[in-house]
């Protein structure tokens, strides 16, 4: 398996505040919002809500927040409407950004991205400048923290499941899934026992960059945190090879 960078800013982002996790659970219920209308309110015959109730569950969102999200999009009261938008992107040195949004104004959010892009050292592209960099693939982190997974036993279960791949990480387990396979597999393995602690479709690089100016270190860190406390932007990818002590 080719490592990436995403679990490392996912253990950053454990340590943010109280205001950041409400953002989290923000864009979460926003995910759900659309998924229920969508597909509708019932996760035993729509496994993308089954899939997002599990996100929102290992982000420690409320049960009771999760159920209000999905009754309020399934009334006809809310009268919400967003969209799905993606912006392909340059960061400082050429690092490859792609951001994911569910907007109700798509012209605040491109301009807002755009802003954030030309402020710090880079800018935004037209669709499918950088994307070729990267394939979608569903990710499983499995909790091992204490050390106690056997990894015979783990590449057993994994290859039952239906993964495509694992690496075991210092506390943790990366399991590598066809995107289609990702809440299946998800299922498979919380069935027998594994505490899992992100599960998602991500936006994979096949190449990184590596940034040694430190002024382009600071700028492409800026960027990266101001798309994301953004309440428009559900996701971004990117292909900077991060530094541990800069995840």
């Amino acid at each position: 398996m080719s490592g990436h960078s995403k679990w490392k800013n996912i253990m950053h982002k454990k340590g943010k505040t109280d205001a950041q996790r409400a953002k989290v659970f923000t864009k979460i219920g926003r995910e759900i919002m659309v998924c229920v209308k969508e597909g509708g309110a019932d996760p035993s015959a729509n496994g993308k809500l089954r899939d997002l109730i599990a996100k929102a569950k290992q982000n420690n969102v409320p049960n009771d927040n999760i159920e209000r999200v999905i009754k309020k999009a399934a009334g006809e009261s809310d009268k919400n409407h967003y969209e799905t938008m993606v912006y392909e992107g340059y960061g400082p040195n050429g690092v490859a950004v792609i951001v994911e949004a569910l907007t109700d104004n798509k012209n605040r959010t491109a301009g807002e991205v755009r802003h954030y892009f030309d402020k710090f050292g880079g800018n935004l592209g037209t669709s499918g400048c950088v994307s070729y960099l990267f394939t979608k693939k569903g990710i499983i982190i499995l909790d091992n923290e204490n050390g106690s997974l056997d990894e015979e036993k783990v590449m057993e279960d994994c290859m039952e499941a239906g993964a495509a791949d694992f690496e075991f990480l210092d506390d943790s387990v990366e399991l590598e899934t066809d995107p289609n396979d990702c809440g299946a597999v998800r299922e498979y393995l919380e069935g027998k026992g594994y505490q899992i602690i992100s599960a998602e479709v991500e936006q994979v690089p096949s190449t990184y960059t590596v940034l040694e100016d430190p002024e382009h270190v600071r700028k492409m860190n800026l960027l990266l945190d101001h798309l994301e406390d953004n309440d428009d932007i559900q996701n971004v990818y990117h292909n900077w090879d991060q530094p541990e002590e800069e995840a």
